[in-house]
């Protein structure tokens, strides 16, 4: 039976047929459906982890127990993830263990655009890439034999659009692997120095296996339509190509990325008299091609920076400039905002207010730094605003701390911002931070986390007492304010910032769109009490515009959260 499929819903059904037993993730754009999907099905257990690293780590001593094991995160969690990653490349497993990274070329949900087959040719570790959903459910199923073949984890490559693009899959029935039994192998496990030096020979033994079977696997084709043009190619640029070029060009189609096979590569070249390699992002296939000594073209045409696509292929080499209808430049730009009622609104209006140097993080409330607001200084990586913070306190002191404040979501504080404020705490930094707690991972699409007392599944779970923690810790002064108050919320900043220790707000209020928070009635304007100062536009609120003049509210966004309310000084916003 074949069933149209998303490439991450894709995915988990090949973790389903291969006989997995064990999931653990922590969300990140564009992979987390694999996660989601994949607990659907009663016989794989499956979670939500505190961060990547700990993901792998769980994922890791599944496979020891000798169940086939999975983890599954975005490019930038893979950095968090390097450090078990690199190191179980020289473990090895007993179970199969296969590890998803998500790349976003094009950038629509992450920080930067980094290249994750650059993590495995450092931990040289084998890595797939499927094009399209029925590769993914493949490659999934592939990774496991490889895995457990080889003896080691497997890195399968996706990307946004294979990840949330649909095509058909054909779906069979689960194939039940017996856990494999655990020996005590402290040589092969242990990686103290002396077992690590010997085990790096393996690994480099292995790699040179790896590299006969991509000679010869069946994942790495090449497609001959008679042409003396050759493209060299992998993921999702090999369908781009097949649009553009169709059976015009040769094509060398790579399911294998590491390692990369060398006669393939050669055999292939011998019979094109000009070869372009097609890929996103850095130019790995092509320094490969390169490196044997074949002339080729990629980077100088197609560059390293954003998304390719049919279109961007066919122009760059068939010249076909399609047609295009002018953009009309009355339209107005419609940049992402908060939503309407986002509890985090008024934290960053209140600091935007007292022009509050802030340290920003990882999650929807970035969006604080976009007008009007305009409030935060700078993002770095998930867990980094409290301990930029607290650098740039030491740094400037009295300068800083008394005016500067980090933001911090709930989830992303258990995913790494709880050590950073260990460090504040220890190393006595006059720091105050703001866990923004709207009691849901809210970026990725409403997933639990270690403070919402639920688990994947919805059941209960031990849920984190943030203000148990942080006193826990080390912070003396930690505090609770309701962003709808923005008195309250005032008094807390004010407040925190003038003592001279480290301190804790807790901006507390659950997300708007989760599905059990009531909210009040809309609220509307009095026009005749308005005096078009558009203060309330000062907020970023999508539920607000001018209409003739005036101040509306729209009664199908607004949630009645009232903080626009709060700063009309004509009262003229009300139920």
């Amino acid at each position: 039976m074949k069933k149209l499929m998303l490439g991450n819903e894709a995915f988990a059904r090949g973790l389903y047929e291969a006989g997995c037993r064990f999931a653990s993730s922590y969300p990140g754009t564009p992979s987390t459906e694999i996660t989601e999907e994949v607990a659907k099905f009663e016989e794989v257990y499956a979670e939500w982890a505190p961060n990547e690293k700990v993901a792998v780590e769980s994922a890791l001593g599944a496979s020891f127990a000798g169940a086939r094991a999975f983890a599954a995160m975005k490019h930038v969690g893979l950095n968090v993830a390097a450090d078990p990653l690199y190191t179980a490349s020289y473990t090895g497993v007993n179970g199969g263990l296969v590890i998803a990274v998500a790349d976003d070329p094009g950038m629509h949900s992450s920080q930067n655009e980094q290249d994750s087959r650059h993590h495995a040719i450092a931990s040289k570790l084998p890595m797939l890439e499927p094009s399209d959903s029925q590769e993914c459910k493949d490659f999934a199923m592939l990774a496991y034999e490889l895995s457990e073949e080889y003896d080691t984890p497997v890195l399968v490559r996706t990307a946004t659009r294979v990840a949330h693009s649909q095509s058909a899959v054909e779906m069979l029935p689960r194939s039940e692997k017996a856990l494999k039994p655990y020996e005590k192998q402290p040589g092969k496990y242990v990686m103290v120095p002396a077992n690590a030096r010997g085990k790096h020979i393996v690994v480099e033994e292995r790699t040179k296996k790896l590299i006969a079977y991509a000679e010869t696997a069946a994942v790495n084709r090449i497609e001959d339509n008679g042409s003396d043009i050759g493209v060299i190619t992998a993921g999702a640029s090999y369908c781009y190509a097949k649009d553009a070029l169709g059976d015009k060009v040769n094509y060398l189609k790579l399911g294998m990325t590491n390692p990369l096979p060398d006669k393939l590569f050669l055999d292939f070249a011998a019979k094109c008299r000009t070869v372009y390699i097609i890929e996103e992002l850095d130019g790995v296939l092509e320094a490969h091609a390169k490196a044997l000594g074949i002339a080729c073209k990629g980077k100088e045409i197609f560059g390293c920076i954003g998304e390719l696509n049919q279109v961007i292929i066919a122009e760059k080499l068939l010249g076909k400039v399609p047609e295009t209808v002018p953009y009309p430049e009355s339209l107005p730009i419609r940049p992402p905002v908060m939503c309407a009622g986002c509890p985090h609104r008024g934290v960053f209006y209140t600091l935007a207010k007292h022009k509050i140097t802030v340290s920003g993080d990882i999650g929807c409330y970035t969006l604080g730094a976009a007008k009007p607001l305009e409030s935060i200084d700078w993002t770095v990586c998930m867990g980094s605003s409290v301990s930029c913070l607290h650098g740039f306190n030491k740094v400037l002191g009295k300068e800083s701390q008394n005016k500067t404040v980090a933001v911090i979501g709930d989830s992303t504080f258990m995913h790494s911002g709880l050590n950073s404020l260990v460090n504040v705490a220890y190393n006595a930094s006059n720091s105050t931070v703001i866990i923004l707690d709207n009691s849901i991972t809210g970026m990725t699409g409403h997933q639990q986390n270690p403070t919402t007392g639920k688990n994947l599944k919805g059941d209960p779970a031990a849920a984190v007492d943030l203000e148990a923690l942080c006193r826990a810790i080390g912070i003396k002064r930690v505090r609770v304010a309701d962003p709808y108050h923005l008195a309250e919320m005032e008094q807390a900043i004010t407040e925190e910032l003038a003592v001279d220790e480290p301190s804790v707000i807790i901006s507390r209020r659950p997300c708007a769109l989760l599905k059990y928070v009531k909210h009040n009635p809309p609220l509307r304007v009095d026009f005749e009490k308005c005096r078009s100062c558009k203060m309330c536009l000062k907020l970023g609120c999508p539920a607000i515009s001018m209409k003739n003049g005036k101040a509306c509210i729209d009664h199908t966004q607004c949630v009645g959260c009232g903080i626009c309310g709060e700063i009309c000084k004509f009262g003229a916003i009300g139920e």
